[in-house]
């Protein structure tokens, strides 16, 4: 039986709607909804929810895991948010917010304009740094992504944007070699 697939999911301080396949979640940070695969059973009862499968077939253990674990991101999500860092590395490289935009300069001859989408919040703690946060772990992830991939970190000097938790392995230049 699959680890993840069993254990329960808790709702202490969430509203859960299950209707048919859709599973709908709010919390205080906001509302989001999911449809489940036909063969997964969901149900409520005593402030957990619990995911069902109806065999153990290769599907629908794989089905099994992933369907609690897209629940308990919906939970975790409008509860407590989700939220990834970037850092961006390299001289003359700078970022500025314009009204709701983010404006990159990273060592092209012309500046980047990045409009996020509306459920996604960005900020800038600090001049080299880049917050983004909101309630979908798969949009954060997604919008991430997409800002580290205008510049990725180069592995001679490092620069670039990175997550704040990445390493970037380094490589020795050509006067090393000999």
């Amino acid at each position: 039986m699959s680890r993840v697939g069993k254990k329960p999911v808790s709702i202490s301080d969430v509203e859960i709607k299950v209707e048919g396949q859709v599973i709908k979640v709010k919390g205080k940070l906001g509302e989001l909804s999911t449809e489940v695969h036909p063969n997964m059973n969901v149900s409520v009862n005593e402030g957990e929810l619990v995911v069902e499968r109806p065999d153990d077939t290769r599907e629908n253990k794989a089905l099994h895991g992933l369907t609690r674990a897209l629940i308990q991101n919906m939970v975790t999500g409008v509860t407590e948010g989700f939220s990834k860092t970037l850092e961006v590395i390299g001289v003359g490289y700078r970022v500025e917010m314009k009204d709701k935009n983010l404006l990159l300069n990273l060592g092209y001859s012309h500046p980047i304009y990045f409009v996020p989408p509306d459920e996604i919040k960005i900020e800038l703690p600090a001049n080299n740094q880049i917050k983004v946060s909101g309630v979908d772990k798969e949009l954060v992830g997604l919008v991430a992504s997409k800002i580290r991939s205008f510049k990725k970190p180069e592995p001679y000097k490092g620069k670039g944007i990175k997550y704040s938790d990445e390493v970037i392995v380094r490589k020795a230049g050509k006067a090393a070699g000999k």
